[in-house]
C-alpha cells in the first residue's frame, strides 16, 4: 500500500499533468469549461509555468514517495512537500472557485489526486490535511473578493461609478431628472476596474453605450451630461417636427374630404332654382 500511494499514484498525477501540458502547447486542454480558461486569466504569469512547477512538484514527490520507503527522513520531507502541495492547490481552487463562475475540472483533479495520496499514505493525518484545506476555504471566504464575470452583455447605457463620487452623484442626479435608464456599475468590481486600467482612464464617472456591435465609452461628468443633454434635446426637436409634420397631414387630409367626391351613399335633396328679378319682369310682361 506504501508504494502505491507514495509513488505509483504520484506518477499517475505526474502523467496526467504531463498529458494537459502537451495539450496546452497544442492550444488543447483536457477541459473545456469556462472556469479553466477564467482560471488562466487570474494568474499573472503564463498559465503554462504552472504547469512546469506541477511537472517539478510532483516529479519530486514521487521520488521522495521512493526515497521514503526506507528512509525515515524522506518520510518526513515527503509529507511536508505533499501537506505544502495540498495547501497551495487547495489556495489555487479555492480562489478560482469563489472568483469564477465554476471551479477548474483539472486543478480539481490535481486537488483530488493530491488529498488521495495523502489518505492512502497516511490515514491517521488526512484529518488534518482536510482542516488544514477547509480552513483555506473559509479564510477566503471572509475576503471580499469580487466575481470574474460580465457586466455589459445587453444593449443599453451602464455607468461606472462610485457612491461616495461627487460628480457620480452629479451624473446620477442628471439620468434621474432626464429619466434615462441606465445600470450603475460599481468602481470597486474587479472587471469594471481592470477594464479602466485597459483603457488607460484613472477617474470616474465612465458612462459605456453598448448599441448593438458598438461600444462608446464617455468619461467625465461634464462630457456625459453635455453628450446625454444634446441628445435629449434632439429628442426633443424629432418629436416637435413629428407633431407638426402630423398636424399639417391631417390638415391636407382634412382639405382632401371637404373638396373631393365621395362615393359614400347620402341623403337624397331635391335642388330647385330660383328666378331672377329680370325673368320674373319679362313674364310679367
Amino acid at each position: 500500500m506504501a508504494f502505491f500511494s507514495r509513488v505509483v499514484l504520484p506518477l499517475l498525477l505526474f502523467i496526467y499533468i504531463a498529458i494537459e501540458t502537451y495539450l496546452k502547447l497544442n492550444d488543447s486542454s483536457l477541459c473545456d469549461a469556462t472556469g479553466c480558461k477564467l482560471a488562466g486569466e487570474l494568474l499573472k504569469f503564463n498559465p503554462l509555468y504552472l504547469n512546469y512547477l506541477g511537472l517539478f512538484a510532483v516529479f519530486s514527490l514521487t521520488i521522495l514517495g521512493y526515497l521514503s520507503l526506507k528512509n525515515t527522513l524522506m518520510k518526513k520531507v515527503f509529507f511536508t512537500v505533499l501537506y505544502g502541495a495540498i495547501a497551495f492547490e487547495a489556495t489555487i481552487l479555492g480562489y478560482q472557485y469563489l472568483v469564477n463562475p465554476e471551479p477548474c475540472i483539472f486543478c480539481l483533479g490535481i486537488f483530488s489526486s493530491l488529498l488521495l495520496i495523502g489518505l492512502l499514505s497516511q490515514t491517521k493525518n488526512f484529518i488534518l490535511l482536510a482542516t488544514i484545506a477547509l480552513s483555506i476555504f473559509i479564510g477566503l471566504n471572509t475576503l471580499a473578493i469580487n466575481k470574474n464575470k460580465s457586466y455589459i452583455t445587453a444593449d443599453g447605457l451602464y455607468l461606472i461609478q462610485s457612491n461616495s463620487c461627487s460628480h457620480c452623484k452629479k451624473v446620477k442626479k442628471f439620468f434621474t431628472e432626464e429619466k434615462i435608464d441606465y445600470t450603475p456599475i460599481s468602481v470597486r468590481e474587479v472587471n469594471a476596474r481592470s477594464f479602466l486600467k485597459f483603457v488607460d482612464i484613472s477617474s470616474i464617472p465612465v458612462a459605456i453605450i453598448k448599441n448593438e456591435n458598438t461600444i462608446q465609452i464617455i468619461k467625465g461628468d461634464k462630457d456625459i451630461i453635455t453628450h446625454f443633454s444634446q441628445e435629449q434635446e434632439q429628442k426633443h426637436v424629432s418629436k416637435r417636427e413629428e407633431t407638426a409634420q402630423t398636424q399639417t397631414n391631417s390638415s391636407l387630409d382634412l382639405t382632401r374630404d371637404i373638396f373631393s367626391a365621395t362615393s359614400e351613399p347620402g341623403c337624397a335633396i331635391t335642388i330647385t332654382e330660383t328666378p331672377s328679378c329680370e325673368d320674373e319682369n319679362r313674364s310679367q310682361e
